[in-house]
């Protein structure tokens, strides 16, 4: 009897552990891997801010703003959601069922919008005043602080709500002629087209001419008889648009315009008023990208007033950034630059003297959070490592940086009017991601969230970062590796390897799960390998890094990639007669190069949104990496992989949305077309109405036919 007990009890202990077991090691899902299931996003700090000037900063939770004391982190509740629908209510308004987005401009005063009409919350007095509107049909709205005006754009034409009127800015019939929206294809840094000036008296904005770009058909089927919508699509060697900008004086009702040649085919980028309002700052690109003039203008006549500088590289210049201006001293400016192989920051004055170089070394700044105390400039570089992003600060005076983040990994920060404090977010490959509040020398005050890793309880494989040293030049290439789950050293896997290859994008970072995101722990959950490469042209490593791919785009990516591929082949537990490849947008590019130009290589590649011929790509990004068709013949002939069908091995399968604005549907159709004509077999995948992205529930799809693929034939 009494074995029996023991043998009841012993099996009832078992069990639950046993079931305790799976409960803390539960498998992805499809739906988790599509972003779908939002209890695997890494928690947040909704409305995270500094308290106007103050060093209280803000921050929600349960449907309540807080304020708290930065020195001693005392908080405070502002409001909750029970007292704004009350003040709501009392002033005609219907509730809501969570908090707006609130700016809290002053101790007791927050602005807020809902249904394009603008507010404020004073909640010391309970009372709430429309200060603002805009028709429901505006797009591209800017909010001006100071005097409470909105800018926005209704079809191509710029306009200005104040006190209750609407001010038609531009009266362009013609819509070729468009106004206050983004130009040159957000290239450059460009994210939008209305800036006000300091005062919010003037308001300068882009205008296009898009006249001689010829309209591009997408075709959007939801209807019984199926409509043509026309975008103005360049091509690259084809004609481009017109740019110019104007700037409308409110006090006048004027609107002038600077003179840049306003029938010259160049990019106009890193728009900024001087503190004062009385010049404005652009940089001018040549078309061929490769010469840029830093002019100042004078906002009221639009006459150059000089040229500061210029800069020019054989291969190609890439302004990102605007200027920063000194708050202590109006008559100075930092400019980002990389004319010494990497991005820098450079003290200029207005006159165009350059004053010094603030930083320098074999790192990149990638933000700047602007003049904080007298001296200083904080900002975010990768000084230690390529793979972080860490804070810093740097004396303009004696030229002194210290790091202020004291965490490895990819920081991003916040910083109070008085520079004493940084609200600091970062994930690593420790942490999902933790908010912390630091002191300017970088001390932390206290945590504010502590990281809780949303997949704490999955089963996830392995991942390693190392290197491998590229045959080009012996650089360092970065790799990440997953591999799978119940890892077997003594068993040989198939391989998936994940690649994007292009300018702007770095897939492997010190982040959360090494930036490879949940679709990749996924495929390694199921029994693949997931191995990426980035090579040569990737972000972060300098100008000469990514300017090897100019004028031959593929080339030197594959030879990069091949190391990787390599070095694949070399371990005991690869298995290589099943390598994989998976790649969208400039990946797409890259898989189907893989496939092609080595061919044998991978039995399976799935290519998502892929650019087939760059000709047939965008002017802006693709003559900055090719120059025009025209100029050169060769390198589009060698990079188009129409002229590699007849080499297809194995098994492809191209995806692409037929509303693609980024990357034309044509690409992926043409591949089709010469594939059938060369009597090449393949898969093909549409996804109706989706863009360049596969998005909401069609993601579900999406991920569940990648994986199915290689499942199939790998």
């Amino acid at each position: 009897m009494k074995r029996f007990i023991y043998m009841l009890v012993f099996f009832v202990f078992a069990t639950q552990f046993t079931l305790y077991a799976q409960q803390q090691q539960k498998m992805m899902t499809a739906t988790d891997a599509s972003w779908l299931n939002p209890a695997l996003f890494p928690k947040r700090v909704p409305q995270l801010q500094w308290m106007g000037k103050t060093d209280n900063y803000v921050f929600a939770k349960k449907n309540a703003l807080y304020k708290a004391d930065a020195a001693h982190g005392k908080e405070m509740l502002l409001f909750d959601k029970a007292t704004l629908n009350t003040d709501l209510t009392k002033s005609g308004m219907d509730t809501v069922e969570q908090l707006p987005q609130f700016t809290v401009f002053a101790p007791y005063q927050a602005r807020f919008s809902l249904a394009h009409r603008y507010y404020i919350y004073d909640f010391q007095k309970y009372s709430i005043k429309k200060i603002n509107q805009v028709p429901d049909t505006a797009k591209n709205i800017a909010f001006e602080n100071k005097t409470e005006r909105v800018a926005f754009t209704i079809k191509n034409n710029l306009y200005i709500a104040e006190n209750g009127k609407m001010i038609q800015v531009t009266h362009d019939k013609n819509p070729d002629y468009v106004n206050g929206q983004i130009v040159s294809r957000n290239e450059f840094g460009i994210d939008k087209g209305i800036f006000w000036s300091p005062s919010g008296n003037k308001l300068a904005f882009y205008h296009k001419d898009q006249s001689r770009v010829f309209n591009y058909p997408l075709v959007d089927i939801n209807h019984r008889i199926a409509k043509v919508k026309y975008i103005k699509y360049p091509m690259a060697g084809t004609p481009s648009e017109y740019v110019s900008l104007g700037v409308y004086n409110i006090k006048t009702g004027k609107t002038i315009f600077l003179k840049t040649d306003p029938k010259s085919e160049q990019y106009l980028t890193a728009v900024t008023w001087g503190p004062a309002g009385k010049y404005i700052y652009t940089a001018i690109l040549n078309r061929g990208q490769n010469h840029m003039w830093m002019n100042k203008y004078d906002a009221s006549t639009g006459a150059l007033v000089k040229t500061l500088f210029e800069e020019t590289n054989p291969k190609y210049v890439e302004p990102l950034f605007p200027l920063y201006f000194n708050p202590f001293n109006p008559n100075e400016f930092i400019w980002n630059s990389r004319r010494d192989g990497w991005n820098h920051l450079y003290l200029y004055n207005t006159d165009g003297k350059l004053l010094k170089q603030l930083t320098k070394g074999k790192w990149e700044v990638t933000h700047v959070l602007g003049y904080f105390m007298k001296n200083k400039v904080y900002f975010v570089a990768t000084k230690e490592s390529p793979l972080q992003q860490n804070l810093y600060s740097v004396n303009i005076h004696n030229g002194k940086v210290v790091r202020l983040s004291p965490d490895h990994g990819t920081h991003s920060a916040m910083v109070s009017k008085d520079g004493k404090y940084l609200l600091d977010v970062f994930s690593s490959t420790d942490v999902s991601r933790d908010y912390k509040l630091l002191n300017n020398r970088g001390k932390v005050v206290r945590v504010i969230q502590q990281d809780k890793d949303p997949l704490a309880g999955y089963k996830l494989g392995k991942m390693s970062i190392f290197t491998l040293k590229s045959k080009i030049d012996g650089a360092p290439l970065y790799c990440r590796m997953i591999k799978p789950v119940n890892f077997d050293s003594t068993k040989r896997y198939p391989v998936i390897v994940y690649v994007y290859g292009g300018p702007h994008v770095q897939l492997i970072t010190d982040s959360w799960l090494g930036g490879a995101g949940l679709m990749l722990n996924y495929l390694a959950e199921n029994g693949y390998l997931i191995f990426t490469l980035d090579n040569h042209g990737s972000e972060n490593r300098g100008r000469d890094f990514e300017q090897v791919i100019f004028r031959h785009l593929g080339t030197n990516e594959i030879k990069d990639q091949m190391v990787g591929v390599n070095y694949l082949k070399s371990l005991p537990y690869v298995d290589s007669t099943r390598l994989g490849v998976d790649g969208w947008s400039f990946g797409g590019f890259m898989t189907t190069s893989l496939m092609l130009r080595e061919p044998g290589v991978f039995k399976v590649a799935v290519a998502g949104g892929p650019v087939i011929d760059w000709k047939y790509y965008e002017v802006m990004y693709g003559e900055r990496y090719m120059d025009t068709p025209q100029e050169n013949p060769e390198g589009y002939k060698e990079a188009s992989l129409l002229n590699y069908v007849h080499n297809l091995k194995g098994h492809l399968l191209l995806i692409h949305g037929t509303m693609d604005p980024v990357v034309m549907w044509q690409n992926s159709l043409l591949f089709l077309q010469k594939a059938i004509h060369e009597d090449k077999l393949m898969d093909y995948f549409v996804y109706p109405g989706q863009e360049h992205g596969v998005r909401g529930r069609d993601r579900l799809q999406l991920t569940r036919k990648i994986k199915s693929y290689f499942d199939d034939w790998l």
